[in-house]
């Protein structure tokens, strides 16, 4: 078993191992780089437990559509899990975790983004841009959920804070959102259109996308589209954005203005521990383990277990169940003073 940075054989009252919150995440860099190769065998085999099923289901329902439309429907939804770990692989792609070859992680990734409807270039750029800069109160704005502040939120016009209040609210978060950024912003390389790598990724993305729409309209007409395509696309982005939303928005999150700010610390404590039943964890391949991910993005998903396993002093960080999740979704500004993210009701006792 690799050793923690921190150990502490003696149990007495002074010289107690310091709690979660207390560890210094820099100490945690040089230990989780000794879990960073990947290996070829077991992330061919993630591919292929991912892709079969994938690939069954559609066949399943594509079949289905002559016995019943609501059951074809049912399969598309359940489908919708193995789009949402073909996104998480396309993750580790783009973090060099599932291969070491990259120019393989690269192709597959770009393959993926097909699937996941994210052109690959453009999502890992912005990906890199949010691992860099997450909790950073100067550097908000690119691959996270706009959060504002208190004072900011206190300073804006009225039509300013409905906007905000409008952005933040669930329907939209989580009901309009997802659609809207799988189907029609990842269309267009917002942000990076000054770059033509960027636009190269996006247009061949979008031009595979029509052609495997077209191959399904001329062989099956547009109900596959509709009962399959659709529902299981959207069901998964919309898993996908809420995953994300949890990763990074609690109450305990960590946030600092630029002077203060620290990558490792920002990875540690900014980043939850998203506790999920074993199925879902597959499912979502293990991307719940989220603090220790962005304390070092390049360790394979399949891999994440086995750090907890040997270091329980950080599965105890941050740790959030799915009853304790959903409480989150009504916190929407942070509060410098008391370091907490805040409902707005609570913002305004606070002001």
């Amino acid at each position: 078993m690799i050793q923690s940075p921190i150990q502490s054989p003696i149990q007495s009252p002074e010289n107690q191992p310091p709690l979660p919150h207390e560890i210094d995440a820099r100490d945690w860099v040089k230990v989780l780089s000794n879990y960073r190769e990947p290996s070829a065998l077991r992330s061919s085999f993630e591919l292929l437990a991912t892709i079969g099923p994938f690939v069954l289901l559609w066949t399943l329902a594509w079949l289905s559509l002559s016995v019943s439309a609501w059951l074809t429907l049912a399969l598309s939804l359940c489908n919708a899990a193995f789009v949402l770990r073909l996104f998480a692989i396309q993750h580790d792609c783009g973090h060099f975790a599932f291969f070491k070859n990259r120019t393989v992680s690269d192709w597959l990734g770009r393959a993926l983004g097909v699937v996941t409807l994210t052109p690959y270039d453009v999502w890992r750029r912005a990906h890199a841009l949010h691992h860099s800069s997450s909790g950073n109160l100067g550097r908000r704005g690119i691959g996270d959920v706009t959060t504002l502040t208190v004072t900011e939120y206190k300073n804006l016009s009225r039509l300013k804070r409905l906007q905000y209040r409008m952005y933040r609210h669930p329907i939209v978060l989580f009901g309009l959102g997802p659609g809207y950024l799988f189907f029609l912003e990842n269309r267009l390389p917002l942000g990076m259109m000054a770059k033509a790598q960027y636009w190269v990724s996006a247009m061949a993305t979008n031009a595979a996308i029509i052609v495997v729409l077209l191959v399904i309209l001329y062989f099956g007409g547009i109900m596959p589209i509709l009962l399959i395509f659709v529902p299981s696309t959207l069901l998964a982005a919309t898993a996908g954005v809420w995953l994300f939303y949890v990763q990074h928005q609690f109450e305990t999150t960590h946030w600092e203005s630029e002077e203060e700010w620290c990558l490792h610390n920002a990875a540690l404590h900014g980043s939850s521990h998203y506790v999920l039943p074993s199925v879902l964890q597959w499912l979502s391949a293990n991307i719940g383990i989220h603090h220790v991910h962005h304390l070092y993005s390049r360790i394979p998903f399949y891999r994440l277990p086995e750090v907890l396993r040997d270091h329980s002093d950080l599965a105890q960080v941050n740790r959030m169940t799915i009853r304790e999740s959903f409480a989150n979704a009504r916190l929407h500004l942070w509060d410098e003073n008391s370091k907490r993210l805040l409902s707005f009701s609570e913002a305004k006792r606070v002001a």
